[in-house]
């Protein structure tokens, strides 16, 4: 929901001073005046319900949603006459006519994905006379996951707090002045869907149902259309308690007058109740919220807040990044974005913006929740760009490239499970639409309903729709968890069995080449991008490189996976024969990592995905020092397609150039990420206009999450990688982190890692073996192993050495030792 700019008078409120901010604020994003726009509200959330907070003097604003509440129900969109296409297709593609592959393929096409969808607004109205306004401060603090508003009127001060709970599933605003009998307010709910608010005498309601269809245009939804019977049920109430004054109701409002003190408990459910049930059931959503509520108030505000910092900080504290440089956190976050381009010395905004994108995680993404779609857990939007669904080419994925590395594997957890429930759904499609089981599929588009089949409504978009790759590159999470985790039961019971699947789908998908004697995919696509033949473009060929990367991962971490459980061994023996038989990456006439079968790659392309370079990122097959060929095509493949693009794109070049330890080109991009986007400008061509807008959410344009992800996921590619069987410590730092510190990261192998540098040369190493066994290190200079006495074990820039569970090393500079001047 954009909002009018506030009156010109409150240009005159926010002169305040830029004085020093106590330390306590360091970690905070911070703000002189209220958001004008949805992409200046500050986030909070608890993976069940998001809030956007406007910060507003005469009214607040505060956004909400819940993250099942969307458009639809389940529904079989798989196609039955795919599988008798499918022949056909692949002869066509084989006798190279590609324009007759796409128009076959548009009849194997279904319908489009449900729409991720709003909640409400909570609208508080103050009657405050905004010339009189001083000292204006909006805050978003990171260390407590808290919204704080603070202001004085005549010479009082004003102060509002808001925080969402994930121990009590409650959301508490609180409204206080240090002087009693100020606070005056009305307050109402409102919804962008169908809904109907009422009030009693210290609670606001409001129910309401989403649409049960969109129509589509090229994806994107055009006209709501609603069903009382079968579209999703939800319910919110805020129930306001408050010290002193009274509080009365006017029609569907609530009224506050000349309280000393407000306590909002806010609460909210949907009637989802599963993936393949319809929300139309009985599930009532008004006696969960109820149930909350009563909970909530009981508990009371003190109580709930201490249980939420315990639990939020038991997360967030885990991980602490220091660069030293000049601080700049005596200015707004908004005047120190736009000055980073003119100015990259403010290191610490980087570092601002690295828990940010932790807090974003911890916020969005919680055990027993669902997983983050295109923006997570925030939309304002009934109609959103792309749905706002799950897009499975990039974007889900790069949601979740923090989790382990950052060491919020928890919050990895509503990933599996909706993996699981793609599974479920992808196993009819595999066998409906391709003929294949067992095994299972997923596409390019999913929802809250796990839908599986290709989107398209059958006559859009071949080279976005037609891609089987979907399940199988989620599938490679699934091991990434284990090998940071070593948590056999996790594999055994969950990660195998999914992974498995998909790669039985896979093995049924692979049919061998007419030209060549390797395995390939037919039909496929490099996804959203094209290639032209005879100057005409065309998008579906086979063997496409991403396609056949995403194959490799799986089947090598299936293999790994089945040797660590000691399982199905004769499925291993045919997994392995399958896997030296695939296409394989191919180095193309400019130098260039080949995207497509043919080598007809155009150097001047510069379009956004770069999807070749799965292999590099995050795959494990290209590598400077095993690969020197491939990698230096695919630092050819970088040059060509340029630095600046959508937000999502520029954040995994980051991670590509970490991946050929090019720090300094890595921080080139991390930099340009950093340009000041104004939510009321357009530019010219959204695609390739990827920045930061001022409340630093991804401005893909427009918001996404991904990039917010992406980006810091990146950073800890520069400072520590752990793909290749050793910790790699510091492989792409660039030169302008000359000096700092990080405590906290997670290596493969269940070891975190905490470090420091001067001079850009590690100076100390923590090494916390949470597992045991072996412990292999790189750095990019010598190190000192010690022993329990401090006593030299090894000095080398390559170390390896038996750890015991529990316990932690420590390695340091030569020098550092006494008697070693």
């Amino acid at each position: 929901m954009k909002t009018k700019p506030f009156p010109k008078i409150l240009t005159l409120i926010t002169f305040v001073v830029w004085s020093y901010i106590p330390d306590a604020f360091s970690q905070s994003l911070w703000y002189q005046s209220p958001a004008r726009a949805w992409e200046e509200a500050l986030p909070l959330g608890n993976g069940y319900t998001g809030a956007m907070v406007f910060g507003g003097i005469k009214q607040e604003h505060i956004q909400l949603n819940d993250a099942t509440l969307w458009s639809g129900h389940p529904m079989d969109g798989n196609n039955p006459e795919a599988a008798k296409v499918l022949p056909e297709l692949r002869n066509t593609i084989f006798k190279r006519d590609f324009a007759g592959a796409e128009q076959l393929w548009k009849k194997m096409q279904g319908p489009f994905s449900a729409n991720y969808l709003p909640m409400a607004d909570l609208l508080l109205n103050f009657n405050i006379d905004e010339s009189k306004v001083k000292n204006y401060k909006r805050i978003l603090d990171l260390k407590r996951a808290e919204t704080v508003t603070t202001f004085d009127v005549n010479s009082i001060k004003y102060t509002r707090k808001a925080f969402i709970s994930y121990p009590d599933k409650v959301m508490i605003v609180t409204i206080s002045a240090d002087k009693k009998k100020q606070i005056s307010f009305s307050a109402c709910l409102e919804s962008v869907l169908h809904y109907v608010s009422k009030c009693n005498h210290d609670n606001l309601i409001l129910t309401g149902s989403a649409p049960e269809a969109t129509t589509a245009k090229l994806g994107y939804p055009d006209e709501l259309q609603y069903d009382e019977q079968k579209g999703m049920k939800f319910e919110i109430q805020a129930n306001i308690r408050h010290t002193g004054g009274t509080l009365r109701t006017e029609e569907n409002r609530l009224i506050v007058e000349k309280a000393d003190e407000v306590t909002i408990y806010i609460t909210e459910a949907t009637s989802f109740n599963g993936f393949d049930k319809r929300p139309s059931g009985d599930k009532n959503p008004d006696l969960i919220v109820k149930s909350k509520a009563a909970a909530a108030i009981k508990k009371g505000k003190d109580k709930i807040l201490a249980d939420h910092l315990k639990d939020y900080q038991r997360l967030f504290n885990r991980v602490t990044f220091k660069l030293t440089s000049p601080t700049y956190s005596n200015l707004p976050t908004d005047v120190r974005l736009r000055r980073f381009a003119h100015d990259t010395t403010d290191l610490d905004f980087q570092t601002l913006y690295f828990q940010f994108g932790r807090y974003l995680m911890i916020s969005s993404s919680r055990p027993g929740g669902h997983a983050t779609n295109l923006q997570a857990l925030w939309n304002d939007q009934a109609k959103p760009a792309w749905r706002s669904n799950f897009t499975l080419n990039i974007n889900t994925e790069m949601n979740y490239w923090p989790a382990e590395n950052l060491n919020l594997s928890e919050c990895h957890q509503p990933l599996f499970d909706f993996i699981h429930e793609l599974s479920v759904n992808g196993s009819k499609t595999a066998r409906t639409n391709y003929g294949i089981s067992p095994g299972w599929v997923a596409h390019h588009n999913s929802d809250i309903w796990a839908m599986t089949n290709p989107v398209g409504a059958q006559g859009q978009l071949p080279g976005a729709f037609c891609w089987q790759m979907g399940g199988a590159w989620l599938s490679t999470h699934l091991w990434e968890h284990y090998a940071y985790t070593l948590d056999k039961k996790f594999l055994r019971k969950t990660g195998y069995p999914l992974m498995k699947g998909a790669a039985q789908f896979l093995l049924k998908w692979l049919i061998q080449d007419t030209d060549s004697k390797y395995l390939i995919t037919a039909p496929s696509t490099s996804p959203e991008n094209g290639f032209f033949i005879d100057g005409k473009k065309h998008f579906i060929t086979r063997a496409s490189t991403m396609d056949m990367s995403i194959t490799r991962e799986l089947f090598t971490d299936v293999l790994m996976a089945s040797e660590v459980l000691n399982v199905d061994p004769d499925f291993r023996i045919q997994l392995s024969d399958a896997l030296n038989k695939l296409y394989p990456l191919q180095i193309g006439r400019y130098g260039q990592i080949q995207e497509w079968y043919d080598d007809v790659d155009d150097p001047k392309d510069t379009h956004r995905h770069i999807s070749q370079l799965f292999g590099l990122f995050p795959g494990n097959q290209i590598h400077l020092d095993d690969t020197k060929a491939l990698a230096a095509a695919a630092e050819t493949t970088l040059i060509h397609r340029t630095d600046y693009s959508t937000g999502w794109s520029m954040a995994w070049k980051i991670n590509w150039w970490s991946r050929l330890r090019n720090g300094d080109h890595a921080y080139l991009l991390l930099c340009k990420a950093f340009r000041f986007t104004d939510p009321f400008m357009k530019t010219k061509n959204g695609m390739e206009a990827g920045g930061t807008y001022p409340n630093l959410f991804d401005a893909c344009p427009p918001f996404q999450i991904d990039a917010n992800f992406g980006v810091v996921a990146g950073i800890a590619e520069m400072l520590m990688q752990s793909n290749r069987g050793y910790i790699d410590l510091l492989p792409a730092l660039p030169r302008a982190w000359q000096e700092g510190s990080i405590s906290g990261l997670k290596a493969r192998g269940n070891f975190d890692v905490s470090m420091k540098w001067t001079s850009g040369k590690l100076t100390s190493v923590t090494i916390k073996s949470l597992t045991g066994g072996t412990c292999k290190i790189h750095t990019q200079n010598p190190m000192m192993l010690l022993s329990d006495k401090r006593t030299i074990k090894h000095t080398s820039s390559e170390l390896a050495f038996q750890t015991i569970k529990g316990k932690t090393y420590t390695l340091i500079q030569p020098k550092t030792l006494p008697g070693n001047d």
